[in-house]
């Protein structure tokens, strides 16, 4: 825009159009497979010390407050957005009219607002693309998004040089100073996860898809523990891979895209992500060579490089992208001990133990802050930044669905096993998952073909088809039976503790580790 022209809102642009205005502004640069490349600054995650919700009479008594959580006031809020529009009218927008869930009963509609064309790109593939306004139940969200604005402390009663603010009174989400992308799909998910529960829909941080048989499959587990690279099965039809409700009518995504790491990305062992980062995906914080190839090896700007792209990039996908009830819930944990089996059978109160825990590790963080490029941490509900509400709200809706279905859960460990990270151990293989998932999903693997796990009380199964058996039983493929005793322990603790902040029945709490 020159000085002289007013400003333009462009609205509902084509990602064709989109990407040749995000060329001509210098927001994007493009690789040889097709895909648009955006660098994002500092901030190559999210800000959850930056994350705000609006405290007021809808909030106040329904939100889990704290670190996670924080409040800020409607004033506020409403100081901020007024200053955020008036920087933005002398600016050219996009405006993107777009929806969350596929579930139609569920579904809301948003308008998007970005000040980058590449923002309203990522925009485009991640939510839904069409969405219906006739009904009075389904109120329509804005997302205002200006990562131009540097916001001020002192002046904006904010903690940093940027903020995102969600108020669920006034249905909107406002955005400053974040050229992060994945903010924007990861405030609408806090949304969901705050208006889903009381419809007695349970609101999830996992990936799904269905077997030729209509048999459809959970995966949770937070980012780099296998969710998006384990759903996107060859055998199987993709429906998300990343968030989901699950209805008394099935499951069904909130998005219309994915959003996969692409770290050290590999075609022979990730085929159908390589081949979908292509025609107008967006690729952030990936290094191009100088021939425009991706280096997805190359982490200089973050572990965390990230390509998102629309669901019709997926050949095997459920074009409905909803399915039935599931038959087979993953919890996918990446334990850096090396104590716990790579696939063990859950009961129910197993379930919600281990829901409520989300135990794994942050491998290469999606969250600004983390000094490590691996550490433990227990997330409840595989997504705690995500979840407004009380932990216990998710975990009681988790049993009943699991009542309701039937569904066997799995424990499956994609990180450590014959020693601890950094301790002489390693990794499982992701040949080696996709065995142990792929029995999973078969429904081959019974009760009775298992063995007990001291410790953590787990079954495990004595054989699993195209694995080592002698990786199944962690207490008996260490070197070290000391060290290992003493690994077990440790992490046995580690659970103990972070548990104590829950407030469940006995049957939860006795199906959790115990001590030797």
């Amino acid at each position: 825009m020159s000085e002289l022209s007013a400003p333009t809102v462009y609205k509902d642009l084509s990602v064709a159009e989109l990407g040749e205005l995000a060329l001509k502004l210098g927001e994007v640069e493009h690789s040889v497979n097709g895909a648009f490349v955006a660098t994002t600054g500092t901030r190559t995650g999210r800000s959850p010390k930056d994350r705000f919700l609006v405290k007021d009479s809808v909030t106040e008594n329904s939100v889990d407050w704290g670190e996670i959580n924080q409040p800020i006031e409607q004033a506020v809020f409403s100081k901020l957005w007024a200053r955020v529009k008036e920087y933005l009218e002398d600016k050219d927008t996009f405006e993107s009219n777009l929806s969350v869930g596929a579930d139609s009963r569920y579904s809301l509609p948003i308008k998007v607002i970005t000040e980058y064309a590449w923002h309203a790109i990522f925009a485009h593939h991640m939510f839904i693309r069409s969405h219906e306004k006739e009904s009075s139940e389904h109120p329509e969200w804005t997302i205002l998004n200006a990562p131009g604005f540097i916001t001020d402390p002192t002046r904006d009663g904010v903690r940093s040089d940027a903020c995102l603010m969600i108020n669920f009174t006034e249905r909107k989400v406002l955005m400053a100073g974040l050229r992060y992308a994945g903010e924007m799909k990861k405030a609408m998910f806090s949304v969901m996860n705050f208006l889903l529960p009381p419809k007695r829909v349970l609101p999830m941080h996992c990936a799904a898809n269905v077997g030729a048989e209509g048999d459809v499959a959970l995966f949770f587990g937070l980012s780099g523990t296998g969710k998006t690279t384990l759903s996107a099965d060859p055998e199987r039809f993709l429906i998300g891979d990343d968030e989901h409700g699950w209805s008394e009518n099935g499951v069904f995504n909130f998005e219309g895209g994915c959003y996969a790491k692409c770290i050290n990305l590999s075609q022979e062992r990730e085929p159908l992500i390589w081949d979908a980062i292509r025609d107008g995906a967006i690729m952030e914080n990936v290094v191009l060579l100088n021939d425009g190839q991706p280096d997805y090896s190359d982490d200089r700007y973050t572990q965390n490089s990230r390509a998102a792209y629309p669901l019709e990039h997926i050949e095997k996908r459920v074009e409905e992208n909803k399915a039935g009830e599931p038959t087979a819930v993953i919890f996918l944990t990446c334990d850096l001990y090396g104590v716990l089996p790579p696939i063990a059978l859950l009961t129910k109160e197993q379930a919600a133990y281990h829901f409520l825990s989300g135990y794994t590790a942050l491998v290469g963080s999606t969250e600004m802050g983390s000094t490590a490029a691996i550490k433990e941490t227990f997330s409840r509900c595989f997504g705690a930044p995500f979840f407004p509400r009380p932990a216990s709200i998710y975990a009681e809706l988790l049993m009943h669905r699991l009542e309701q279905s039937g569904a066997q859960v799995y424990l499956i460990n994609t990180g450590w096993s014959r020693g601890g990270y950094g301790k002489g151990g390693e990794r499982f293989s992701i040949p080696t998952t996709r065995a142990v998932v792929r029995a999973a999903l078969s429904g081959e693997l019974k009760v009775e073909d298992t063995e007990l796990l001291p410790g953590f009380n787990l079954r495990i199964p004595k054989a699993v088809k195209g694995v080592d058996s002698e990786l199944l039983n962690p207490s008996q493929n260490w070197k070290d039976a000391a060290a290992y005793r003493h690994n077990l322990q440790e992490l046995i603790n580690r659970f103990v503790t972070n548990f104590k902040k829950f407030d469940v029945s006995e049957s939860i709490l006795n199906a959790g580790p115990t001590a030797e």
